[in-house]
């Protein structure tokens, strides 16, 4: 599910796709979620409101999907799939970070728990396929 806030408005948009990867490499097992929240820009009313030119993206894995897990980072082509932003783990056992994107683009990422297992976002908007036979989840800001 991707939640995109503007202001005091929330748009809640939730897509369910299942996609079957064959690759040894990129199991999915859970499902997950990205939230998508933009910050308003506030100016006086005699001036035009400019947009604003990046979004918090709240990644969240839900407990079910990360049983057992130790770490949790999000890699995508936002941060050149290195240096993953690490999730935290929050009471109810899920791992949630938010990271500042770029409007106007869309991004694929995986997440990455222990440093051994990849999942995928099945809630994610679409998927992309990669040159090693998996799929990416997308996010689009």
């Amino acid at each position: 599910m991707a939640t995109k806030k503007q202001s005091d408005q929330i748009i809640v948009v939730e897509k369910s796709a299942k996609t079957s990867v064959s690759a040894a490499a990129a199991k999915i097992s859970k499902p997950v979620k990205a939230t998508v929240a933009a910050k308003a820009v506030k100016s006086p009313a005699t001036t035009k409101t400019p947009a604003a030119t990046t979004s918090k993206v709240t990644f969240v894995l839900p407990k079910e999907a990360v049983e057992h897990a130790e770490t949790v980072a999000v890699f995508g082509d936002f941060n050149n799939w290195q240096n993953g932003a690490i999730l935290t783990k929050q009471k109810d056992g899920s791992f949630k970070a938010a990271v500042e994107l770029e409007k106007g683009r869309s991004y694929e990422y995986r997440f990455l728990i222990n440093n051994e297992k990849w999942e995928n976002d099945w809630a994610a908007e679409a998927y992309a396929p990669t040159p090693f036979g998996a799929y990416n989840s997308v996010v689009t800001v």
